[in-house]
């Protein structure tokens, strides 16, 4: 009792998940309270006496009794009373005084809790207590509240009986109350006698003789207990009608304050008295009540008689000698008698009025949530049920019902469905209108003022009270509608029987329907004001309403619900009434719970079960829940309650709550009408895909019942596995008789796993699967998932007690489920929320698995496409610096062989960092369970990637190696030459030294120079340029072609677009006029069957790819196309394999081109209705040609570069002149081998610069550039958004055809802005630091080669060596013939010469241009290019947008996009009209329209099915959805005059573009990639 001075107990400490009670009686007294709590909330009424074990005992001491040490005779000690053989001390608490302790320390709302359990358990109620720590006498008012009693009152009319049931909450019943008060000291024990009037089989009242009562009791002397007996209709009920039994504890003589409260609120009063005599201090007090006029019976204990009726309403009866059942059957037949006559009643409410008692509800925080809630409840009291809800809570009635009937359309679109879609979404914007206007009631504004302004202690009794006074209201009309439902139905039962199809039997499922929408409308509690609050807040969240008045006082609904969900309310999760979940509510909802705890991981519990199967009731006993109960008032639709676990167990588990969500029950009562498979399917589908396990409950043992529900549960979780979801189960027989029968548990599961197998089965049919068992579809043991629960009431209710055995189900089933939870990690409560949505969105799409989209997995599998991305540019930038430092050794013919095993060294440490930074990454992500199936197919890539890289560079470099042993002839000449050279310089110069004037020195110079080349080459022919426009025109005129058709064609420049025009109808010509014919017959009579069809239902308009205007349809057009695409890339590609470089350019090479080209022109024809005019062969030659020609000229160029000798010596003619005037002013060879090392070095800094800064801006612009950084999703949204920007129809164009070209051309030009304009102080940074740093590596050289020449001495060409090698490999000297300069011997006069041209060369290369960068070998834009670009390029089959997977091959994973498009973008229009298509293939795929697959294909599959039209079908995932993106609507509105000139249709017929779609600016469309990026 002191621990009530530190702090209270409250019910927050026991709706915490703990450990699992022992059923031991290991139990210490410091866990008693606990223990005790614990069992009472698992409504074990065995939590009354819990034996307890003493700490300093053992359990396994054989010598469990003490004794005796008398050494004297034993027999004397057997009479012997002496104190050491004395037992009666008692070791444990009396089990009332562990109850009392623990109300008098608990809080008001546990107190409740506690009193309601009791009340659940059939044990009395403390209805007048005295307060320990003063005088007063309180009566706990408040703890009364939430329990409602249900009784049968059976009547006889007529010779007929008639059962009235009431039910209505126990403080305001008006019933009879029978008070029984001892005076004195009795051997009889009067508790006991009372059980008899109520229940015989069950302690309601704790008295003597039960197990753990003690003699001492400390807290119940003077405390009056209550309890009821509730009648069940029937004939043996001990009383008619309900009748509360008052029992006051102790001897009433001593008690007398209560003695007198009670006698004056008492119908009955019992009074037991050891003996009746005068001279007993008892006398006065019977005397009193003798006189009154209140009824009495006297009982005395020394007294034989039978029952004696003294006066009218006054009784006596003896005990002696009497069987205490005759006793309490003469007893029952008094009380029946009294009763049946005039009598006053009793109403818990009033002892609110007694001056007496000190009322619990008087309690300020009590009284203020009271008043508030009247105040609330007033404005509805008078009203029906029906009218507040239309009156006061409008958002969620009509309204609501209608918008969600709409939006369930929106996902079944028939006939035009793109107007259709407008016209709808309009309509749903007209509601949430209409919702914002009417949401402001009265009722609403008051309800959540409370919520916001009070305390969360104040806001827990504001919320009890407003329930209690709203159960009230609708209390007595529940009760007539399930009464007069019953008794319908119980008609129906008996016509069905019959098998009575008559009208009687319509009637009568008439009248069912109409009850259950009434008993639905009658139905009103506080989850209608939050479903409310829901409502307001999404329908202002939709229209983006901004209250002036209240800043947004809808937006903080969702923070106010948060609060209470965290406090363990339950949350709607789906709104039973409308069938729908709201969306936007529970989105913002849990993101209001999580900014308030983190995102918490939760094992989610969902469970599923016909109605009134005791789900709920399990719930609330295993976790402590507040789930309702009552048969009138059941679950509706889905609640989640989260739970926590307490912190002892916490470090057991993954997660930190359980998240349980409790289901409207399969088949319920109330929709007995009109209930549907589908309705189920779509029920158990959800809450069977949010579960991380699925307790699915089944009530008793009826065969038909449970075939009905396996059949749902099964098809649910076969749903769950083709969506890679992969939730538990746990199968709960509940009510079944007999569960200690081993056998027959094993022969129910072996049933049951039959049952599933049957189940699983005839799932596997309907959703087109093979699977031969049930553990095929889930991991499931029949031994260990099937748990056999014993029936809840321990007799019939409703004064049956719950069954213990019952309660140890229930902790056994906690077990389980602990057991399994601990070996899940859980989800996150933001991986939850998104879950919702993405069941939800699929659901309400008809075929769920096609439609699924799992939100939180595509956002992980994004964030890990740009891991890949950094992960795969790690090791290009790597490889291109291993690149740049073996590209000039090999260039300069200073390395002549790569093998892979070289790259492969020279990368290993990088490529080992990085693989680590994988498996880091894998391994300790947050979401490494949801990572793990991609983590095999990224290493391979990776490792794939590597590969691939060091093949290309080392093709790279073997091709400079092929060229530089070809022009090995060249090589081996240049160093004859260039000394003859030099010598010729220095001899010239000799002569003219004593000339100053630098025009007349160029000009004897050039003549010499002249001289001298002629002298050199005079034996070597050089190379010619190559004339390709003649060459081209030759080829094609050899291989038959007419001069004028091909004059005709170059001039007109039509062929360099020939990939991208729109129609090539003018291209060909049909080869037999009839066949063509015929197919256009078919094709009108296909039209005019559609324009019959148009009136009656124009969705069942199909359109194709087939054949159209002008004998082309649009699927040809496209093949036309991508045969001209693969033409050119093959062609080049066989072109690029020619050695050109190395060998040179020759014309067969185009001869070749030419003849590929014819060849694969007539390949394509066969097989087709047409054949191309021999325009079109000249058109694609001359565009192949064109698209080669840039590659051939580059080629010719480094082949005459490398090979011609002339150009060569043209080369050198400058650095040999700068040697020719250094020696003319006087220069020493020093001078002039300084000057030549500077030119040397310059040459090659730059390069190594240009490269090195080239792959760092790459660098850095894949870092930091928003377009660059991150997954291929993120930049096919800038392409679009800068396509969207320009607004150029051609550049669409291009994307709409050649998307890689597309986003090749949007690199090169940010490339280009990046360098040029916009950030180019970056490029200038990396440019000036390269520049900084290959300075510092040549001083660096020039200073250790220098120094290591004094130490060790050498010639000129040592030096030149060291030099060399101290500069690898950031830089490669050309090689240098020092044979010229053998007289240097100053080397610090050598360092000195080339240090002053060195500072020279760094002021230049200061000043260096980006355009150098741009124009080096290594192009930042092309890095960029072959980083990004290599990825997926395919295409939807329906609308052609590209697939955004950042892996090239990502099999098995399916293509996908989120920015699909109108058909019409692509070209398509309906067959045989011109009539663009502009419908979404993402809406059309849940449509019930069909299309053709391929263009000649004369059967149509429907678009649900679309993955079975073939390969190139199948291996598309587009999930269906409203296809809100603006974007292409824009597009199509703003371009559609280009668009039809293109594709020569019309925006016209089914093809017209809505008017919504006109009011869409650019704006709008960019903001909507945003809104898909992050989705």
């Amino acid at each position: 009792m002191n621990y009530q001075h530190q702090k209270m107990l409250s019910s927050e400490n026991f709706v915490k998940i703990s450990k699992p009670m022992k059923q031991t009686n290991e139990i210490f007294e410091k866990d008693l309270v606990c223990a005790f709590l614990q069992r009472l909330m698992m409504l074990d009424y065995r939590a009354r006496y819990i034996p307890v074990q003493q700490e300093n005992s053992d359990l396994n001491n054989s010598q469990a009794f003490p004794v005796s040490e008398s050494a004297d005779d034993d027999f004397d000690t057997l009479f012997s009373t002496a104190a050491d053989l004395d037992q009666s001390k008692e070791n444990h608490v009396h089990p009332m005084d562990v109850q009392m302790a623990v109300l008098h320390c608990s809080d008001s709302l546990l107190k409740q809790k506690m009193i309601t359990k009791l009340s659940q358990c059939q044990y009395a109620l403390p209805l007048l207590v005295p307060d320990p720590a003063s005088t007063n006498i309180v009566c706990p008012l408040w703890t009364f509240r939430q329990i409602t009693k249900t009784w049968k009152i059976s009547t006889t009319e007529e010779n007929s009986t008639i059962v009235t049931m009431k039910s209505m909450p126990i403080c305001k019943a008006k019933t009879p109350m029978v008070s029984f008060f001892r005076l004195g000291s009795m051997s009889l024990s009067k508790s006991q006698l009372m059980n008899a009037m109520i229940n015989d089989r069950h302690h309601t009242f704790f008295h003597r003789n039960c197990p753990g009562s003690t003699k001492s009791r400390h807290l119940m002397d003077g405390v009056a207990e209550i309890a009821w007996y509730c009648p069940a209709g029937k004939p043996n009920d001990l009383f008619n009608d309900c009748i509360a039994f008052c029992n006051l504890h102790g001897d009433s003589l001593a008690i007398t304050k209560q003695r007198e409260l009670l006698t004056e609120m008492s119908s009955v009063i019992v009074v037991l008295v050891p003996t009746l005599e005068k001279s007993q201090g008892s006398s006065e007090v019977i005397y009193e009540l003798y006189k009154s006029s209140k009824p009495l019976i006297i009982i005395s204990a020394d007294n034989e008689c039978g029952a004696v009726q003294m006066k009218p309403r006054k009784y006596k009866l003896g005990l002696k000698e009497r069987s205490q059942s005759d006793v309490s059957e003469e007893l029952k037949k008094i009380l029946r008698s009294i009763l049946s006559g005039p009598h006053t009643s009793f109403q818990l409410e009033t002892m609110a009025k007694v001056p007496e008692v000190t009322v619990d509800e008087k309690a300020d925080v009590c009284l203020k949530g009271k008043s508030l809630a009247m105040e609330l409840v007033k404005m509805i009291k008078e009203m029906d049920i029906a009218e507040i809800k239309d009156k006061f809570l409008p958002c969620q009635g009509q309204l609501w019902y209608e918008w969600c009937k709409i939006n369930k359309e929106l996902h079944h679109l028939k006939g035009h469905i793109e107007k259709e879609k407008c016209q709808k979404s309009d309509q749903l914007m007209e509601l949430r209108q209409k919702q914002c206007e009417v949401s402001n009631s009265q009722l609403m504004r008051l309800f959540i003022k409370n919520l916001n302004d009070l305390q969360p202690n104040e806001r827990e009794y504001f919320l009890k009270w407003t329930q209690f006074l709203i159960d009230a209201l609708s209390t007595d009309d529940i009760s007539s509608i399930l009464q007069s439902y019953d008794k319908i139905w119980s008609e129906v039962l008996d016509l069905k029987k019959k098998h009575d199809k008559s009208f009687q039997l319509k009637e009568k499922l008439t009248e069912l329907e109409q009850l259950s929408k009434k008993l639905q409308s009658a139905t009103f509690g506080l989850e209608h004001m939050f479903r409310e609050m829901g409502q307001i807040y999404e329908a202002h969240k939709s229209l983006k309403k901004q209250s002036l008045d209240h800043q947004s006082e809808w937006s903080k609904y969702p923070v106010l619900a948060a609060d209470l969900m965290i406090k363990g309310h339950p949350m709607e999760l789906m709104d039973g009434d409308a069938g729908h979940v709201p969306l936007i509510w529970i989105s913002s909802l849990l993101q209001a719970v999580i900014q308030k705890l983190g995102d918490q991981r939760v094992f989610v519990l969902s469970v599923l079960g016909f109605q009134s199967s005791g789900k709920s009731t399990m719930l609330n006993a295993m976790f402590g829940l507040q789930f309702a109960v009552s048969s009138g008032r059941c679950t509706k639709g889905a609640y989640m309650q989260l739970v926590e676990l307490s912190e002892e167990i916490k470090k057991d588990y993954h997660f930190d709550y359980i998240l349980v969500v409790d289901t409207e029950g399969l088949r319920a009562l109330e929709l007995a009408g009109n209930a549907t498979l589908h309705r189920d399917n779509e029920l158990a589908t959800f809450v069977v895909g949010l579960g991380n396990m699925t307790l699915i409950n089944i009530f008793g043992e009826n065969p038909a019942e449970m075939q009905d529900v396996l059949q749902i549960v099964v098809q649910a979780f076969m749903r769950m596995k083709k969506v890679q979801l992969s939730p538990s189960c746990v199968f709960v027989h509940q009510n079944v008789t007999d569960i200690a029968a081993a056998e027959k548990n094993m022969d129910g599961k072996r049933r049951l796993q039959e049952k599933l197998d049957n189940m699983a089965q005839l799932a596997a049919k309907e959703e087109v699967c093979e699977y031969e068992c049930f553990s095929d579809v889930i991991a499931f043991d029949v031994q260990k998932d099937v748990k056999y629960f014993a029936q809840l009431w321990e007799g019939s209710p409703p004064m049956a007690p719950p069954n213990p055995g019952y309660s140890e189900s229930v902790q056994e089933l906690k077990t389980i489920i602990l057991s399994k939870a601990s070996q899940s990690k859980g989800i996150t409560l933001s991986h939850f929320s998104t879950k919702v949505q993405d069941l939800w969105n699929a659901l309400i799409n008809e075929n769920f698995v096609f439609s699924f989209k799992n939100t939180q997995e595509i956002a992980v599998y994004r964030k890990l496409e740009v891991q890949y991305g950094d992960w795969t540019w790690a090791l290009r930038s790597e490889m291109l610096n291993i690149e740049n430092q073996l590209y000039p050794k090999i260039e300069k013919g200073q390395l002549d062989k790569v093998e892979l095993s070289d790259l492969s060294k020279a990368m290993s440490k990088r490529y080992k960092e990085i693989t680590q930074a994988i498996g880091a990454y894998f391994e300790e992500d947050k979401d490494k369970e949801m990572l793990i199936q991609w983590r095999s197919r990224f290493e391979n890539k990776i490792k794939e990637l590597h590969e691939e890289l060091m093949r290309g560079v080392k093709r790279k470099l073997d091709e400079v190696i092929h060229q530089n042993n070809a022009r090995k002839k060249l090589d081996n000449k240049k160093t004859e030459f260039e000394n003859k050279l030099f010598q010729k310089s220095k001899e010239l110069a000799h002569l003219l030294k004593s000339i100053k004037d630098e025009e007349e020195l160029k000009s004897h110079f050039s003549t010499v120079w002249e001289n001298r080349v002629k002298e050199l080459t005079s034996d070597m022919k050089p190379i010619e340029d190559i004339n390709l426009e003649e060459d081209q025109f030759l080829v094609l005129l050899d291989l038959g072609d007419e001069d004028g058709l091909i004059d005709e064609s170059r001039k007109s420049t039509k062929y360099k677009s020939l990939s991208v025009i729109g129609d090539y109808s003018d291209y060909i010509t049909q080869k037999k006029f009839k066949h063509y014919f015929q197919k256009t017959q078919q094709s009108q009579e296909t039209k005019t069957e559609a324009d019959e069809d148009k009136s009656k239902n124009p969705g069942l308009v199909s359109y194709v790819k087939g054949l159209f205007v002008k004998g082309l349809g649009c699927e040809e057009q496209e093949r036309i196309r991508s045969f001209i695409q693969n033409v050119e890339t093959e062609c080049l590609e066989a072109l690029k394999r020619k050695p050109i470089a190395t060998t040179g350019y020759r014309s067969t090479y185009l001869q070749e081109l030419a003849k590929t080209i014819k060849q694969k022109v007539s390949e394509f024809e066969s097989g087709r209705t047409f054949i191309f005019k021999k325009e079109f062969t000249v058109d694609l030659s001359l565009y192949v040609f064109d698209r080669a020609e840039s590659w051939l000229l580059q080629s010719h160029k480094q082949y005459k570069d490398n090979n011609d000798v002339l150009t060569y010596l043209d080369s050198k003619k400058s650095e040999y002149y700068n040697i020719f005037r250094s020696f003319c002013k006087g220069s020493s060879s020093t001078v002039v081998f300084g000057e030549m090392i500077c030119k040397n070095l310059k040459a090659s800094a730059v390069e190594a610069v240009s490269n090195k800064t080239a792959v760092d801006i790459a660098g850095e612009m894949k870092c930091s550039f928003p377009a660059f950084s991150g997954n291929r999703l993120n930049l096919e949204k800038h392409v679009l958004t800068s396509l969207a920007e320009k607004e150029n129809f051609e550049s669409f164009k291009t994307y709409i055809r050649h998307p890689r070209s597309q986003v090749e051309a949007f690199i090169k030009e940010e490339v280009k802005k990046y360098i040029f304009t916009t950030h180019n102080d970056k490029p200038h940074n990396i440019l000036k630091k390269n520049t900084e740093d290959i300075s510092r590596v040549i001083s660096q050289a020039l200073f250790d080669a220098t120094e290591k020449h004094k130490k060790e001495g050498g010639d000129i060409e040592t030096w030149v060596e060291e030099f060399s090698s101290k500069l690898e490999p950031n830089l490669t000297l050309d090689t240098i013939s020092c044979q010229n300069f053998t007289d240097i011997n100053n080397f610090d006069f050598v360092k000195e010469e080339i240090e002053k041209g060195l500072k020279v060369n760094i002021k230049e290369m200061s000043d260096l241009s980006l355009n150098t960068v741009n124009d080096c070998r290594q192009k930042p834009e092309q890095i960029l290019i072959d980083q990004l670009c290599n990825c997926c390029w395919e295409r939807c089959p329906f609308c052609a947008a590209v697939c955004t997977n950042t892996l090239k091959d990502h099999s098995p994973g399916k293509h996908s996009v989120p920015f699909h498009r109108p058909c019409g973008v692509k070209g398509w229009h309906y067959r045989g009209l011109p009539d663009f298509v502009i419908d979404f293939c993402t809406t059309l795929v849940a449509s019930d329209q069909s299309f053709f697959p391929e263009h000649d294909s004369q059967e149509t599959v429907p678009y649900k099915q679309y993955q079975t039209a073939g390969e190139k079908y199948a291996s598309w995932s587009i999930t269906a959805d409203a296809s809100m993106l603006a974007y292409w609507k824009w597009f199509i509105f703003r371009f559609h005059k280009d668009l039809e000139n293109y594709y020569n249709n019309k925006f016209q017929g089914h093809g017209k573009i809505p008017q919504q779609w006109k009011d869409l600016s650019k704006k709008d469309a960019i903001e909507s990639l945003n809104e898909m990026c992050s989705l």
